[in-house]
């Protein structure tokens, strides 16, 4: 298929979605004459509620008759049950939308769990998937490419550009953000290993609340009895310290540590930031003992908080040996990477480690673009005016629920708001008005939209905010909560 085919073909379902976007006026007329035929009609009590019920919402859950729960149940018998997901099903996105299979649109304020930075297709990521896949999809690490080693260099270009890891030298590509994390911790033990050969360095430091990942390694340094106690034990090492605790840090990073692995703003964990005093004397104390720092910046990095890294914030001398990244790093397109000083690439060797699909031409090629755009200084700029608007408006919902809104963390578009309730029924209620938000930690609403939202979408996005909470919270409606929207529960 050609170029100019394809763009015909976009600008058609463009034009399409323009149209299904006119008619929504009219489809709330029918909807209103079908819930007021249903409730004239001489059907079960239940089935009327139901009916108006739906009718009175843009976006109601597919029923459990619909074509979409059929097709969902279809499937359900062929996949490991390693998620509980919401009823809609998804098949189109564009820019800060999404689209469910009965073509009704949803304001994505989850982004893929901070993934899709630059929102659902963008134009020039598909052409590019496009041509590169005419091109060249994948040879193995056995062999040079032309991309690999473009992404590892702009990588460490644009690092040193933004003001992020002073003494950054290198890169390692691969699949996900658990696999450059696993790669960060293999690092960390090499290195331990080169200062003192019998072995004894060989800890690991994480905290209370991280997410690192769901690989053995990555699972180890993610300190949740829940998830860790059905595949213990757990690899041998590795201790937990309380986050933002300086008193803690002493006791726990000693000389058998080699690694210290921190997120500088927690996701899972409930969009929890790190303070600059803390960040820095974690960084003395692992120089103290000859301990790697490394930042895990898979979910908070790339532009989220407004620079492009969450640590270029910091003064040099609390800057991290390695650095981790995934997620936005593809925009969708599964690929991460461990970024790691001259010294730490030093003490790794051919054959410590490897991957057989991270690197290839067609991911590299895809996050060689996505950083070249998330690197953009007037991108990073509007990061930070969208946050002032996103908390203007928390800062009003606040108000008129004082006693459920208790808090609003973090930077960027990485924001949280603390309740002091059960978020999930709020998930469902804005879902079903055509919002989608996630949850993180202890009943914490979280907001990670796309970095290219606008303001109209925000504005948009936090009136359905509004009215969501006033469903649940001021009404005598019950809203069933959502379970599963997010990654780990906090117990």
């Amino acid at each position: 298929m050609s170029l100019r085919t394809c763009a015909r073909r976009a600008t058609a379902i463009a034009e399409m979605c323009q149209h299904f976007l006119r008619q929504a006026p009219q489809r709330r007329q029918r909807y209103a004459s079908v819930a007021t035929a249903a409730a004239q009609s001489n059907l079960p009590f239940e089935v009327r509620q139901s009916i108006a019920r739906d009718a009175s919402l843009p976006t109601p859950d597919p029923a459990s008759d619909s074509q979409t729960s059929r097709l969902v149940g279809s499937h359900s018998p062929y996949m490991v049950p390693t998620y509980v997901r919401p009823p809609p099903m998804f098949h189109k996105g564009e820019g800060c939308y999404i689209w469910d299979l009965d073509n009704r649109r949803y304001l994505d304020f989850t982004a893929g769990i901070a993934v899709n930075a630059l929102g659902h297709c963008d134009p020039q990521m598909s052409r590019i998937l496009y041509e590169q896949s005419q091109t060249l999809v994948h040879a193995s690490n056995l062999y040079h490419n032309p991309w690999t080693g473009a992404l590892s260099e702009l990588l460490v270009q644009k690092t040193k550009e933004a003001g992020g890891m002073k003494d950054i030298s290198r890169a390692f590509i691969c699949n996900s953000g658990s696999e450059a994390n696993e790669a960060a911790i293999k690092f960390a033990r090499k290195y331990g290993r080169s200062l003192e050969p019998s072995g004894t360095k060989h800890e690991i430091v994480s905290f209370q609340g991280s997410f690192h990942g769901r690989t053995m390694g990555s699972l180890s340094a993610t300190p949740n009895p829940k998830y860790q106690k059905p595949f213990s034990p757990m690899i041998p090492g590795f201790k937990y310290a309380t986050y933002n605790s300086i008193d803690s840090i002493n006791e726990l990073v000693t000389e058998k540590t080699c690694g210290v692995l921190i997120e500088p703003i927690q996701g899972e964990g409930g969009v929890n930031v790190a303070s600059q005093d803390f960040l820095q004397a974690l960084r003395n104390r692992c120089t103290e003992v000859g301990a790697l720092l490394i930042y895990d910046e898979i979910q908070c990095g790339l532009g989220r908080t407004g620079q492009l890294w969450a640590h270029a914030s910091l003064p040099p001398s609390a800057h991290p040996d390695v650095l981790t990244t995934a997620k936005a790093l593809g925009n969708g397109f599964p690929i991460g990477a461990t970024l790691v000083t001259e010294e730490v690439s030093s003490k790794i060797v051919t054959g410590d480690h490897g991957t057989t699909f991270g690197g290839n031409p067609l991911g590299c090629r895809v996050a060689h673009y996505i950083v070249s755009r998330l690197a953009n200084p007037d991108l990073q700029s509007s990061v930070l005016a969208k946050e002032k608007l996103f908390r203007k408006h928390f800062s009003r919902i606040a108000s008129r629920f004082p006693s459920i809104v208790s808090e609003v963390r973090g930077r960027g578009l990485i924001l949280g708001v603390q309740l002091n309730a059960d978020p999930t029924p709020v998930i469902t209620a804005a879902r079903e008005r055509g919002l989608l938000v996630i949850t993180c930690g202890t009943n914490t609403l979280r907001f990670v939209p796309p970095l290219i939202v606008t303001e109209e979408q925000i504005e948009a996005g936090c009136s359905i905010l509004e009215e969501a909470m006033a469903v649940v919270f001021e009404s005598s409606e019950h809203v069933e909560g959502t379970d599963g929207q997010q990654e780990m529960r906090a117990s």
